[in-house]
């Protein structure tokens, strides 16, 4: 079985080399880009399982690398590096298609198990909703076999955990699941697990299928509880 190949975009030497190491001591193929415009250069011409991505590089902000990226590869696991307290930034790139993130400075072991966690996800993600190919709700049609999305706002491509999120959704319609519930299911972290990615994920749903994503209709928030999706409501 050929070596899951890792893209790690960093222009800090010290880190990238300790992360070109460890990956590699975990038996993946690892290449390595310290700028934007390098690691494009590369992304072009190779093929990846996964990136792991900084944010603040010398020729521009990750987050524009991870949108062209994105475009490309819609189902490409991506995972951003950002420095303490870039909440903002942490939530933009999300938005713009990251996976998952992880705030410098941040725990090796953590680091790689977020790499094992994004890579199992993304090779045996195989959506089943009763065999249907799509679903349908408001406005909006859903192929989980294709990851894709027809919606008001035109076809969206879904990336491998948007898609399974939606059919986590799907599967429990009318059901309130909690934050941990969701966070086991989806990324398959532990239930006691601080992040605001699960939050970033729910308004990125929200932007692509609500008609009035600050008054959502079918992604609704249960305070103090968690999240419930609504297939029918009234538009």
């Amino acid at each position: 079985m050929t070596a899951p190949h890792i893209l790690v975009v960093e222009d800090e030497e010290h880190i990238a080399q300790g992360l070109v190491f460890n990956l590699e001591q975990e038996g993946y193929q690892v290449t390595h880009a310290e700028t934007g415009s390098a690691a494009m250069q590369i992304f072009d011409n190779e093929r990846f399982d996964l990136v792991v991505l900084d944010l603040m590089l010398p020729d521009g902000h990750g987050i524009d690398l991870c949108k062209k990226m994105r475009e490309t590869s819609p189902q490409l696991p991506i995972l951003i590096l950002t420095a303490l307290g870039e909440e903002h930034s942490r939530v933009k790139g999300l938005q713009a298609g990251a996976d998952d993130y992880l705030g410098k400075p941040f725990n090796l072991e953590e680091f790689l198990l977020r790499v094992s966690g994004m890579l199992r996800r993304s090779n045996w993600y195989q959506p089943d909703l009763s065999k249907n190919e799509s679903y349908q709700f408001g406005r909006n049609s859903v192929d989980l076999k294709n990851l894709q999305a027809v919606t008001a706002n035109g076809i969206i491509r879904l990336t491998e955990l948007e898609g399974r999120m939606l059919e986590t959704f799907f599967v429990h319609a009318g059901d309130t699941l909690t934050r941990a519930e969701l966070l086991k299911s989806v990324w398959g972290m532990a239930e006691d697990t601080e992040t605001r990615t699960l939050d970033n994920f729910v308004v990125r749903l929200r932007k692509y299928f609500e008609q009035d994503p600050s008054n959502p209709r079918h992604f609704l928030t249960v305070r103090g509880r968690g999240y419930r999706f609504e297939r029918s409501q009234n538009e």
